[in-house]
């Protein structure tokens, strides 16, 4: 059986950086000013193609603040992974995760591939906007992310701060419902892309597609530069790849001229 890389589908909650402040507008804080740095709550992770969400907090720890068993959690989570998928990730959670590592001394987990639908959104759409929340509405069928239930906006992280119970079960809900939306996001947005091939994970000659299907067909020609090539489209996704032999003769590939 043809494998797939493990692909990791991640999301944190951090806890907001507490401070003292003399004004509500343009508010410049210094470090002696802050009275509890960012850490993290909270992390959802999911593997592609297994239906369970992994899920840990800070809710049941006497320090709070003191994430670094949470982290290691998460760092052993990430050495077995090929790619890691998020929404925004490459700007916020995978700068906050590296962060964390480094304050509790970790050394970097083993390299992956990551894979941003934010940045796949940006890349191939036009969409009104690109948050999860809009894009989740507007293709997903079975996940979107969830609003807030009984705890809204940032009292749904301050009563977390404060230890209590339900704004707790409300956070694991929506850091795990955010993975699933993810997930769901994330089969709408790749048969756009291919940054990655995911046929070189595997030592197998039978090609097979992002979604998981080996069923192609054959459907025209891509033309290069130096070359023409057969074109597939897979059957299942619609995603279109082409093979790597060059169909032109030696002769035709000879009388080709370059562009000066």
């Amino acid at each position: 059986m043809t494998s797939q890389p493990r692909v990791l589908f991640l999301d944190i909650e951090t806890a907001p950086i507490l401070g003292y402040v003399w004004s509500l507008w343009q508010q410049d804080v210094g470090l002696n000013q802050i009275k509890s740095d960012c850490f993290v709550l909270s992390w959802a992770a999911k593997w592609l193609g297994e239906d369970k969400v992994i899920y840990k907090d800070q809710r049941k720890c006497r320090d709070m603040e003191n994430d670094k068993a949470l982290m290691k959690s998460l760092w052993y989570l990430l050495n077995k992974a090929d790619i890691i998928v998020t929404h925004n990730g490459k700007s916020f959670d995978q700068k906050r995760v590296n962060a964390r590592f480094a304050i509790h001394k970790f050394q970097p987990p083993v390299p992956y591939k990551h894979i941003d639908t934010k940045e796949l959104a940006t890349r191939h759409f036009g969409f009104t906007s690109n948050k999860l929340e809009y894009l989740t509405d507007k293709l997903n069928v079975k996940y979107k992310k969830l609003k807030h239930e009984k705890y809204s906006g940032m009292q749904l992280w301050l009563e977390c701060l404060a230890r209590n119970v339900d704004a707790w079960n409300e956070m694991e809900k929506y850091n795990k419902y955010d993975v699933l939306a993810l997930e769901e996001l994330y089969n709408n947005l790749i048969p756009w892309d291919n940054s990655i091939n995911f046929n070189l994970y595997h030592n197998s000659t039978v090609n097979k597609c992002k979604c998981g299907s080996i069923n192609f067909i054959r459907k025209g020609f891509s033309f290069t530069a130096a070359g023409k090539f057969q074109r597939y489209k897979c059957t299942k996704c619609g995603s279109w790849t082409r093979g790597r032999e060059n169909l032109f003769s030696k002769e035709k590939r000879k009388s080709l001229r370059a562009k000066i």
